[in-house]
């Protein structure tokens, strides 16, 4: 079943970042016209974004029972392992309590809002799901299926197939609420927008979400998912860090990787008697170990991009000789060019990979994009290899 996600749920506060939260949401946007309320069961709790990955199950079954009939109903049954599947949970007994208490609390959460379906301009007051039971078999005492009924607010929206986006599977490896919520807020604002991508100010964010964060808490947390930059699909980097009010540019990864690297300086020139060779296109070659401490002035720099960008292998490291910077790498082997330390983290963290493979293919990410030349070789290395565990780790081949 491919997934799909309701937009209007997706950048504004209708879910608890938090997991135990009872104090309410209050959205209004700058323009007055859109609110948002929501209000928890004390003994339930509030909804939350991990909450919500049952509502992008029942907004994907309806998208695909949609191209089957038009006659469709609110009142769904379905098998809980289907459910957990989908959204990666596991099936423990344990996973099926949470999916209980999840289910209680999407049905005690109430909101009100006049954001509605189809263009009505009226305020509605609803919970999650209207009801919800489980068919046990008595005799063998096992659950046959569960049966929901979801709210006409979310039912009418999500057969409005403009209404619906599509979601990476890797979106259900994210661990944070605030990580999930601007997943969701980046792929509803910059998926239609192209290599220019969609930028948006932090105290905006901070709004949006619902975040009971301080706003110097709720920049640090973004500023630290915009150095991993491990966002499924998406691709994020922090603006006018230094300002009062700093941004977050947001674009979707296949429209940032097409885009055409600014112009490379011109070449400096070589020492006489150091010659170079014409090799043709070869891989972005970075330094076996740039340290933060590293110092590397403008003109070595400006070389060592030139180089690359035209396809030439510098023969001598920068005329510099208290620099650590080579242009030069000696192997071709991930243990040889990553540090120590990064490689066994590495290989600690995502296991089961060829590092070798994949550090190539990081080369000629790098060598097309030379904006994003890393400070630090080995640091960029490891989110590098985090974001593609993230997206691929379920088709590691079984040892």
């Amino acid at each position: 079943m491919s997934l799909r996600d309701y937009q209007e749920t997706m950048q504004r506060p209708f879910f608890s970042l938090a997991k135990k939260r009872v104090k309410p949401i209050h959205y209004l946007s700058p323009n007055g016209q859109v609110s948002v309320h929501v209000s928890a069961n004390p003994h339930y709790g509030m909804a939350t974004i991990w909450d919500a990955d049952i509502m992008i199950f029942f907004a994907s079954y309806l998208n695909e029972q949609r191209q089957r009939s038009n006659d469709l109903s609110p009142t769904i049954r379905v098998h809980p392992a289907d459910i957990m599947k989908l959204i990666r949970r596991d099936t423990s007994g344990r996973a099926y309590e949470r999916l209980r208490d999840a289910l209680d609390r999407l049905q005690a959460t109430t909101i009100k809002t006049n954001i509605c379906a189809k263009g009505k301009s009226r305020e509605v007051t609803f919970s999650w799901i209207d009801s919800w039971t489980q068919l046990i078999d008595e005799r063998r005492n096992k659950v046959l299926c569960i049966e929901v009924t979801l709210a006409k607010w979310f039912f009418d929206g999500v057969l409005d197939q403009k209404s619906v986006l599509s979601v990476d599977p890797a979106y259900f490896d994210l661990k944070g609420g605030i990580e999930r919520w601007l997943y969701r807020a980046a792929r509803k604002h910059a998926g239609g927008n192209g290599p220019d991508g969609f930028t948006i100010g932090f105290d905006t964010l901070l709004q949006k979400s619902g975040s009971e964060q301080s706003s110097a808490k709720f920049k640090a947390s973004l500023m630290a998912i915009a150095r991993a930059d491990a966002l499924p699909e998406l691709h994020i980097e922090v603006r006018d860090e230094k300002s009062s009010n700093p941004k977050l540019w947001m674009v979707m990864r296949k429209d940032w990787q097409g885009k055409t690297p600014s112009p490379a300086p011109a070449p400096a020139p070589v020492p006489s008697g150091q010659g170079r060779t014409r090799r043709g296109p070869v891989p972005f070659t970075p330094p076996a170990k740039i340290e933060e401490t590293d110092l590397v002035s403008a003109e070595e720099m400006a070389a060592l991009v030139a180089n690359t960008a035209r396809g030439f292998r510098v023969a001598e490291a920068p005329a510099n000789p208290s620099t650590r910077v080579s242009a030069r790498r000696q192997s071709n082997k991930a243990r040889d060019v990553i540090d120590p330390e990064t490689y066994q983290a590495i290989r600690r963290d995502f296991p089961g990979w060829d590092l070798d493979v994949l550090m190539a293919r990081f080369d000629n990410y790098i060598a097309t994009n030379l904006s994003e030349l890393p400070a630090n070789y080995s640091k960029r290395f490891y989110f590098f290899m985090k974001s593609h565990h993230q997206r691929n780790k379920h088709n590691l081949p079984q040892s």
